[in-house]
């Protein structure tokens, strides 16, 4: 009985320290249990997925005996034009060559692909019969080798059949994949870790994507050397991604207030809402971030700073990889999809380019000012780990302390002032709504529910940030 005792005593203990703003309390504790779905509105359950993760310095040379322990014989190894000429493609090319494996390379991924792109990937997949792939690059090679890696093992399928609703149709992936093997060279997207692929759909001018825990790669290989490769500008960028996944992740609504309750395990999404687990990824990434960013992006030659980023990227995808996203993201899509003539500085590309990373945040102070009401806690705690003094705040003015804290954070890493300076003005905003509109995965996450006008007071803040 004394066990039985100090087991009641520890979840009690831990029931009382729970948060308790209006969005998390009592969150974890609603003892449901397996009740049927059918009973519910909401979700009673999350569950954690992720790739297996290899870290260390050095470590892309393993990637040949990997391959070969997968028995592969046809490998197809994606990158972009720009990264094929630089070490992390060719480091991993030696290892394939002095490994024997067999392989074909394309390098015609876009820096943040379009359905056009993704498409011609598909269709050189398709087209070669591979049985394995390795994506080397950010997100969007990543990205890009997802789909294509989907789509050749569904060979008869639709492309909007597995896109997300409303754009596409939303269908489970019920097939088998190829392995896949990612090795990020940017310390921001995650997407080693996660089961979502992001296009730009040019017929709508929007950014959807493909979200299924069937997609994310079977081995993520985290090789910190790469990141040395990273102008400042793209590690700036990078950086703001990881900011925003953690942030967004550890406000994100709770998972059993998102409705519906899916009928069937099989429908549950891979962005399910905050999480005990995630919680943890989500807010050890946010302290890496505050620790290491600035000195990441301020010398591209300091390894442990630039080491530290990757992780934080690894922690952070975890952590939104299962709990989501939500605001920042949503807007961010219509903001990168809609680019008139911006020119990102230290991208090699040949089209106007507002860099992911860069649209998320660029919304962030405005956004969870918004939302901090609906968890104070979590925004004052957010503000902390970021540098902000909140011994004297009020749970009232956590919004605007977060907001503040952002401001100067970005304002010291000298990004671009608000929309305006990316292109945009306040007659473009209608577009701007008009394209967060169909990112309900996403924004339904906002921890506060939100309207068209709501969207619209968003922006108007967006536009100048100083």
């Amino acid at each position: 009985m004394a066990g039985r005792d100090r087991v009641v005593h520890l979840l009690r203990q831990l029931e009382r320290a729970a948060c308790r703003c209006p969005a998390h309390s009592n969150t974890y504790h609603h003892g449901v249990g397996a009740a049927a779905c059918s009973a519910l509105k909401t979700d009673y359950a999350f569950e954690m997925a992720s790739s297996n993760i290899r870290y260390g310095g050095g470590v892309s040379r393993e990637i040949g005996m990997d391959l070969q322990n997968l028995g592969a014989r046809n490998v197809c190894l994606m990158t972009d034009k720009n990264l094929s000429r630089l070490p992390p493609v060719k480091a991993v090319l030696e290892s394939l060559t002095q490994n024997g494996v067999t392989y074909k390379v394309y390098d015609n991924v876009r820096v943040e692909p379009t359905d056009s792109s993704f498409k011609d990937a598909i269709s050189f997949a398709k087209n070669n019969l591979f049985d394995v792939f390795v994506a080397v690059g950010g997100g969007s090679v990543i990205d890009t080798c997802k789909a294509a890696n989907l789509y050749s093992c569904h060979p008869d399928a639709d492309f909007l059949d597995f896109v997300n609703a409303p754009i596409g149709k939303g269908k489970p992936i019920t097939g088998t994949l190829k392995p896949l093997i990612a090795v990020p060279t940017t310390a921001g997207t995650g997407s080693e870790t996660t089961g979502v692929a992001i296009f730009d759909y040019e017929p709508l001018r929007a950014k959807t994507g493909i979200a299924s825990r069937a997609i994310r790669p079977t081995l993520g290989i985290v090789d910190p050397t790469h990141t040395l490769s990273m102008p400042s500008r793209v590690a700036a960028n990078s950086g703001f991604d990881v900011l925003c996944h953690a942030l967004e992740s550890y406000t994100a609504l709770p998972y059993d207030q998102r409705s519906p309750c899916p009928p069937n395990p099989i429908n549950r999404p891979a962005y399910q809402g905050s999480n005990p687990i995630s919680d943890v990824w989500s807010r050890h990434a946010l302290q890496v971030v505050a620790k290491y960013m600035k000195r990441a992006v301020r010398d591209p030659e300091d390894l442990e700073a630039r080491s530290s980023m990757h992780l934080a990227s690894v922690f952070a995808g975890i952590g939104f990889g299962n709990a989501g996203v939500h605001l920042c993201h949503g807007m961010s899509y219509p903001i990168a999809g809609n680019v008139k003539r911006h020119v990102a500085k230290g991208y090699s590309v040949e089209h106007p380019l507002v860099p992911h990373g860069l649209s998320v945040v660029l919304t962030s102070p405005a956004v969870f000012h918004f939302t901090a009401p609906m968890c104070p806690e979590r925004h004052l705690d957010a503000a902390e780990i970021l540098g902000a003094d909140i011994r004297q705040v009020k749970r009232a003015d956590a919004g605007a302390v977060l907001a503040d804290t952002l401001r100067q954070f970005l304002f010291d890493l000298q990004v671009e002032d608000g929309l305006e300076a990316v292109g945009y003005s306040k007659d473009d905003i209608p577009e701007l709504v008009r394209g967060t509109i169909p990112q309900e995965r996403v924004t339904k996450l906002s921890p506060r529910m939100h309207s068209e006008e709501d969207l619209t007071q968003l922006f108007e803040a967006s536009m100048k940030l100083y």
